[in-house]
């Protein structure tokens, strides 16, 4: 897959024909049937790159979905959202029985134009999360999402007027509340698995700071803690501030403080030394950093043990 160019569908027209569905009612905005959908012959992996939103809600995928060199399973309901411009692959599994369901929601961004959704969609962190973390329903929280998929569908059958998009826009600014309420949700809900992930970076912050070396590499950033994590850093952020009320960012300040609280108490090293070992260029930086987070700059910090 990765040798050969992705597929690019650029409308939701082209969508519709690529998969053999009759032409959209509404050339910006289509609800699918997934069961209307037939999978292309044989199971040679695909990559494809769409222009437009695709929200979807899949029960009994039996495909493969791969973000970069990740691949995942995807056997039981679940939601997930990909932007414009985003590159996923899929492999259609080979289990002939095992009927697709679900639904899925095509929005181009030209129906967004002039309208406050079209910069508000671009809070939604979720359309950056990769699929493995993905958005997984109960059956009440998959009905109301069906039940607005379905809203925005039955507005677009009908006979299109002036009020068409604002009742649209507000279907979908729905469907995405609700997508941000249920992975608040889901981030609490799931504790194993993601107090795992609280644990594994609380050991790769002690780790990183207790390193050789640190002077040299710098500060860890979100993207290298997330990568190591194997979470995107938009997931990871949301993850922490359901689970604690603070960011990657405010995390990896707290471990800071809490080495450089260690090292004016029980060191000689002057502030800018212990700046520079704390990965800081400069040294005002790092004071102006500590005092923000502790009230005292650092030499009034070493005084108080004096």
């Amino acid at each position: 897959m990765a040798n050969t160019q992705p597929l690019r569908i650029k409308t939701i027209s082209d969508y519709h024909r690529v998969m053999g569905l009759p032409k959209p009612e509404h050339p910006l905005v289509s609800v699918i049937n997934l069961e209307t959908i037939s999978p292309p012959p044989g199971n040679k992996p695909k990559s494809l790159v769409f222009d437009f939103y695709s929200i979807s809600l899949k029960r009994n995928f039996d495909a493969k979905i791969k973000y970069g060199q990740q691949q995942y399973d995807f056997d039981e309901g679940i939601m997930f959202f990909i932007s414009p411009g985003q590159v996923f692959g899929i492999e259609v599994g080979g289990n002939s029985i095992l009927k697709r369901s679900g639904w899925l929601l095509l929005v181009h961004p030209d129906f967004l134009w002039n309208t406050p959704l079209a910069k508000t969609i671009k809070q939604y962190e979720y359309f950056d999360y990769s699929v493995h973390e993905a958005l997984f329903l109960s059956d009440k929280e998959e009905t109301m999402i069906i039940t607005t998929m379905q809203n925005i569908a039955q507005e677009y059958h009908s006979n299109i007027d002036r009020f068409s998009q604002n009742v649209i826009i507000a279907q979908l600014e729905l469907l995405l509340t609700y997508a941000e309420r249920f992975y608040n949700r889901q981030f609490i809900t799931r504790k194993i698995a993601n107090h795992s992930v609280l644990d594994r970076l609380e050991d790769l912050l002690t780790s990183y700071f207790n390193s050789d070396g640190l002077g040299m590499k710098g500060l860890p950033t979100v993207q290298y803690i997330a990568e190591t994590l194997n979470v995107s850093p938009n997931y990871l952020s949301a993850l922490l501030k359901a689970l604690t009320g603070q960011s990657t960012q405010q995390h990896i300040h707290d471990k800071l403080i809490e080495k450089a609280k260690e090292r004016l108490s029980t060191t000689t090293l002057s502030v800018s030394e212990i700046a520079y070992e704390l990965g800081f260029e400069h040294s005002q930086s790092f004071s102006k950093l500590f005092k923000s987070k502790t009230n005292f700059s650092p030499l009034e910090f070493r005084q108080s043990f004096n």
